[in-house]
């Protein structure tokens, strides 16, 4: 098969398919006779050749590749998404900025962050959204859960993985999130952990998706500073 076979083909596979395909399952697709380079050569063609047309983008997800429309023309499609998408409160966006750049956490963890005590609705309505899930327990008294954030997290943000998440530092580069005590403080999950999350977890099975084209805003709104969102009254 000649890279330009399997240009087009993985560009009608893209488009028509309801969901992102993985770069296995385009190999697969294309079959042996295409090699990994030529696949390569074929999706960064296409991204090319729709960035030029400035209608669609394609983009690589952490569930793998999909189109999402421009930016420059989203306001324009407005009309025809009649479902408003669902808003959550600026407690819960921030509980999950501090869960996505400080994982694996437990809710301690993040009350010495916020300052303040995080209720049990604001974590079950992370998990029903399929963004966290509890991936295990720390060895400590009670042995409280611990968070992460899943691949469908990822996925609706339209990030190919945690690395690219925005920079979470003010212009000067002071941090905005203040760092876990030395003896809670817990490296950034990799990706084969971050795997483990989605695999074990229950809750991101019938979650509703969230549009593709919403994922770069939602992105950037993890580059807000922490001190710009209110703080909820303690419940401690």
């Amino acid at each position: 098969m000649q890279e330009v076979d399997a240009k087009v083909i993985v560009e009608a596979a893209l488009l028509t398919a309801q969901r992102p395909l993985g770069f296995r399952e385009l190999h697969a697709l294309l079959g042996e006779q295409c090699s990994k380079e030529a696949l390569k050569a074929a999706l960064d063609a296409l991204v090319a050749d729709w960035a030029a047309r400035g209608s669609l983008l394609l983009t690589e997800t952490a569930a793998g590749w999909r189109f999402a429309t421009a930016p420059a023309v989203r306001p324009h499609l407005e009309a025809l998404h009649t479902e408003r998408p669902q808003r959550y409160s600026r407690a819960v966006m921030e509980t999950l900025a501090v869960i996505a750049y400080r994982q694996p956490v437990t809710r301690g963890d993040i009350e010495d962050i916020r300052g303040v005590a995080v209720g049990s609705p604001i974590i079950k309505q992370l998990e029903d959204r399929g963004w966290i899930d509890c991936i295990g327990h720390r060895d400590a008294p009670g042995r409280p859960a611990l968070y992460a954030t899943t691949r469908q997290f990822l996925d609706d943000l339209g990030l190919p993985g945690l690395s690219a998440l925005p920079p979470l530092s003010a212009p000067d580069g002071t941090p905005l999130l203040p760092e876990l005590p030395a003896q809670t403080a817990l490296p950034l999950v990799d990706d084969d952990l971050l795997a483990q999350a989605e695999d074990s977890s229950a809750c991101a099975e019938g979650a509703p998706p969230s549009p593709a084209a919403d994922g770069p805003e939602a992105a950037e709104a993890f580059s807000q500073p922490p001190e710009a969102l209110p703080q909820e009254p303690s419940h401690s």
